[in-house]
């Protein structure tokens, strides 16, 4: 259910969703451990992931972005999600995000993908900044966006958790001011 890709790392490649990978789209955001930190509401329906997807493609159609489905090149397993949505487009600025089934975590995973993002993002698209929130609880993202070079700058409201979730930024600057980790 993988390819073709638009963008790989090492292990990862991306491509966009479309309505037929519902299936993918259930296993992920309907499994209550890949939900947990990030939406209130527990294990989402059949009907919530269904929603979610479409705002995924929607928005891939709008804004050329998404937080896209991501599966192991090697195997063709679908791994998750990461990607990039509009967080204040008009200042250039996205909003990355990862998120990855169970069976796929501590490996390196997630930091593989956020960088691959994070280079998308700057070079690609010409981001001048990239946005990242975490749940406060989520410790292993804390150290994953330490890790990417993002700044502590405040902590914001997210909706659907209803809690205040640390939150960073990485400017163009800072990027291109990092070692070639990425």
């Amino acid at each position: 259910m993988g390819g073709p890709y638009f963008l790989a790392s090492q292990r990862i490649g991306f491509r966009t969703w479309a309505a037929v990978d519902f299936p993918l789209a259930l296993a992920l955001w309907g499994d209550p451990e890949v939900t947990a930190l990030f939406d209130a509401r527990g294990r989402l329906s059949e009907d919530q992931v269904r929603e979610r997807l479409l705002r995924e493609i929607a928005t891939q159609l709008g804004h050329g972005v998404q937080y896209w489905p991501v599966f192991l090149l090697e195997t063709g397993d679908h791994l998750g999600r990461a990607g990039l949505r509009p967080y204040k487009i008009d200042g250039g600025v996205y909003e990355i995000g990862v998120h990855l089934r169970p069976a796929f975590w501590r490996r390196g995973h997630a930091t593989e993908a956020a960088w691959a993002v994070i280079a998308y993002g700057f070079r690609r698209l010409g981001a001048r900044a990239l946005f990242a929130g975490h749940n406060p609880r989520n410790e292993r993202s804390r150290g994953l966006v330490a890790r990417l070079g993002f700044r502590y700058t405040h902590d914001e409201l997210y909706p659907p958790t209803g809690l205040l979730h640390p939150s960073y930024l990485l400017t163009a600057e800072e990027f291109a001011a990092q070692p070639r980790r990425h």
